[in-house]
């Protein structure tokens, strides 16, 4: 089989990089406001150009999934998940879509993350295709939309998909920067919106009001002293203890008024084997205790929680990638779209060239030789016949 050089993936990639597609949750001066659409075209007209049977799926204001279907010839079949969406440039110092090759590096926004592996397995594609090829697994390459913020609804969408259609996924791989390791197992999430009600008064007679800075004060120090319990647990897999912290907060009207609200966000990561409901229910027991005697209103962030990602390492696709690329299975502390995929997919694993380390950096890069080694990964893994 014929390969395509490493530096022709790379001018790819930097191709791609070249077309933004920060997510609107994100946006900026700097981004744009296109979201995913222009990638989303890319993908759908390149894949149609391939072969391949492609759906294109709006999941909200224009901004589409799309789905490609390369037939293979065995009976097996393979589903790559790249999404297409990165994080916010407002915060970079070069320009974020250049896409420039420099000191053997590919560098600009979602270069690593994760528009490196939508290069390599489409350059993979155009291999065998070229050829005359076929490759063996049917490989269902999917971009999905929204998976930096706004609660996964690109892949949600998918899943639902796939239920309409009445199919499962057999082996997934999920497009994240993993240094070229299979990554079977990271954290889910559950998120609190907490809205603190007091009652204003004038500063000089604070017994006439209801703090709510000082209710939210005191569910600050629950939410530390919970964390604190979890830390002290034994994790149950290498993937570790859950982690609760409070991230955001926000109150006050004026220097001289007792505040008569407070919003606050407390964010919980659920290890493998937690009921993300159960930690919602719990969460929400400790906030209203802490913030008594006022009244607080909770809502689950998203409107879902997700419970945690684990494979067993010793599971077929997990293995065939230890074979291909080297190394041993690992565990991520990031999220992933693999949140979603748990009711539908057989296998699931976490998949890409390089490390997490340069994603939603200032300066974002992916090495060459972490594109070429991937390559050589994707090529094995849909040329093989396990």
């Amino acid at each position: 089989m014929a390969t395509t050089p490493a530096l022709t993936i790379a001018e790819r990639v930097g191709a791609l990089v070249r077309i933004p597609s920060v997510n609107p949750l994100q946006a900026g001066p700097r981004s744009g406001s296109d979201g995913e659409r222009a990638i989303s075209s890319w993908l759908a007209d390149q894949a149609d150009a391939l072969g391949a049977d492609v759906t294109v799926d709006e999941v909200v204001d224009g901004r589409c999934n799309v789905y490609a279907r390369f037939a293979g010839t065995t009976d097996r079949s393979v589903t790559i998940d790249v999404h297409l969406d990165t994080v916010g440039v407002e915060h970079m110092t070069d320009d974020p879509f250049d896409g420039r090759i420099e000191d053997d590096r590919v560098y600009g926004r979602g270069s690593v993350d994760t528009k490196a592996t939508l290069a390599i397995v489409m350059s993979v594609l155009d291999e065998l295709r070229t050829e005359g090829r076929t490759p063996l697994p049917t490989v269902n390459l999917v971009g999905t939309i929204s998976e930096e913020m706004g609660g996964l609804i690109g892949a949600s969408r998918y899943r639902d998909w796939l239920s309409e259609q009445g199919a499962r996924i057999n082996q997934l791989v999920v497009a994240e920067p993993t240094l070229c390791a299979p990554v079977h197992g990271h954290m889910g999430g559950v998120g609190l919106e907490i809205s603190v009600h007091g009652h204003a008064a004038h500063s000089s007679k604070p017994h006439l009001g209801k703090n709510a800075i000082s209710a939210a004060a005191r569910i600050v120090l629950a939410i530390d002293h919970e964390q604190q319990r979890i830390s002290a647990l034994a994790p149950t897999t290498s993937v570790g203890n859950g982690a609760v912290s409070v991230t955001e907060i926000s109150g006050g009207l004026a220097r001289n008024i007792i505040p008569d609200g407070c919003v606050l966000y407390a964010g919980r990561r659920t290890a493998p084997g937690e009921d993300p409901m159960a930690i919602f229910e719990q969460l929400s027991a400790i906030v209203r205790r802490a913030a008594a005697p006022l009244d607080v209103s909770i809502e689950l962030a998203n409107g879902m929680a997700s419970a945690a990602f684990y494979q067993d390492p010793q599971s077929p696709i997990v293995q065939t990638l230890v074979r291909h690329s080297g190394c041993q299975p690992d565990v991520a502390s990031y999220g992933s779209n693999a949140l979603r995929y748990g009711e539908i997919a057989d296998e699931i694993v976490l998949f890409g060239p390089g490390s997490i380390d340069q994603a939603h950096q200032a300066v974002e890069w992916v090495a060459i030789e972490q594109l070429a080694k991937a390559a050589d990964i994707y090529r094995a893994l849909l040329s093989n016949a396990s």
